[in-house]
């Protein structure tokens, strides 16, 4: 099953039980748009190469589109369409006035040097800029981009349209960036993490949590929960893993991260594997990394009571069907780690009225979102007998159903 099968299949779900009918049903799941390019750069030693891009801008009827950019060797038009349509139910899940996109460019970053991902960054922005826009699409950090890629955006995009701060979210302070925003989508989790103690009585504190993926999401989960009271029982990034079972030293941990560039090597525990801390012994299993990792037979063999997706996608619908079975409860992607495109939105707002909000506004308006959006999805599960990932759908595409037909189709 490919990318966007499997969420078309969680999309599908959703909508029979909602008993939506096949024209609306066929209407939310198709693409506004999918957009292709070809990213031509010269390399710093004079070589030209080529790279693919994608946009793919998924639904705009409760506002203008948002989603990440990705730079990784395994983007493609299939797993953009998936991510797209993951925003749309996103950003509807927490009720922000936005719908879904997603794109990125099919590349290795770290062999290419500064010089040359600001040029396929700006040659990039040169083939989309006529897509995007403050009320148009808003992209936003993704997989191996940061807040300086978003500062060549926002600039590029500029020399064509006038300064346009609100183009793009998650750039740097210094450049109409908001504070909180690196650490949103952590801090989402979190938020979710205490809401779902208070429904099973597991508390943070004192709770064993295996994080796998120690970017951005990753680390600064890892960080907070800590900081929480929650022990952090193994890590791991691209390189390696680390694993205590009486918890890891997690600001230890981040100055050897900052040190050697990863997790690998922490003398604070012994050396794990993905598989390994994917179904090590913990009560509470975060996959905050690439999509795809929890498949049906790695599934059947996690011990964690609960699984908090901090990427997009992690569990196969397969994997999904046997944490069901198994009573393992999956908080979904497009709640749990909506704490990302809910700052986005914050920062976008700012930039819209010219404004600075301080950091301790940001998590205060970030908790609030984050738990209103539990409180829905936990009500429509108890209600009607779901589990917590068809809820959301249930929420979401309620919302984008009936702002599509208001608008008129």
């Amino acid at each position: 099953m490919t990318s966007a099968e499997a969420t078309a299949h969680y999309f599908k779900k959703a909508a029979r039980i909602m008993d939506v009918g096949e024209r609306i049903e066929t209407l939310l799941a198709a693409p506004l748009r999918e957009v292709k390019v070809q990213v031509s750069i010269e390399l710093d030693n004079g070589e030209i190469r080529t790279f693919n891009g994608y946009r793919v801008q998924h639904d705009n009827a409760r506002g203008p589109m948002k989603g990440g950019l990705r730079y990784h060797p395994l983007v493609d038009a299939d797993e953009t369409l998936s991510l797209a349509s993951l925003m749309t139910w996103k950003t509807a899940v927490v009720n922000l006035p936005y719908g879904g996109a997603k794109g990125g460019i099919c590349v290795d970053p770290t062999g290419l040097s500064s010089k040359e991902l600001e040029r396929l960054t700006r040659k990039f922005v040169d083939q989309i800029q006529d897509i995007i826009g403050p009320t148009r699409d808003i992209p936003a950090p993704d997989v191996n981009t940061n807040p300086q890629v978003m500062a060549w955006i926002m600039d590029q995009y500029s020399k064509y349209h006038g300064h346009s701060p609100a183009v793009v979210t998650g750039k740097p302070i210094d450049l109409y960036g908001s504070r909180g925003r690196e650490a949103a989508t952590g801090r989402g989790l979190l938020y979710i993490a205490r809401e779902i103690a208070r429904d099973v009585g597991l508390p943070v504190k004192g709770t064993r949590f295996a994080i796998q993926g120690f970017g951005n999401v990753g680390s600064h989960a890892a960080r907070l929960i800590h900081e929480d009271g929650g022990i952090i029982v193994a890590v791991n990034d691209v390189n390696g893993g680390v694993k205590n079972p009486k918890g890891l030293d997690v600001p230890a941990l981040f100055d050897h991260a900052r040190k050697t560039g990863s997790v690998k090597g922490f003398n604070g525990g012994s050396p794990c594997g993905t598989e390994e801390l994917l179904t090590c012994d913990c009560d509470v299993l975060i996959p905050a990394a690439m999509g795809g990792v929890l498949t049906k037979s790695v599934a059947a063999e996690v011990r964690a009571k609960i699984v908090l997706e901090g990427a997009n996608a992690p569990c196969t619908p397969e994997a999904d069907e046997v944490f069901e079975k198994r009573g393992v409860l999956v908080v979904p992607d497009i709640l749990a780690n909506a704490g990302g495109v809910t700052v986005s939105y914050f920062e976008w707002v700012q930039n819209l009225q010219h404004v600075t909000w301080d950091e301790d506004r940001v998590t205060t308006e970030l908790e609030k979102l984050m738990r209103e959006a539990y409180e829905r999805v936990a009500n429509i599960s108890r209600t009607r007998k779901l589990p917590l990932r068809t809820s959301a759908y249930v929420l979401a595409i309620g919302r984008v159903g009936k702002a599509t037909v208001l608008r008129g189709i």
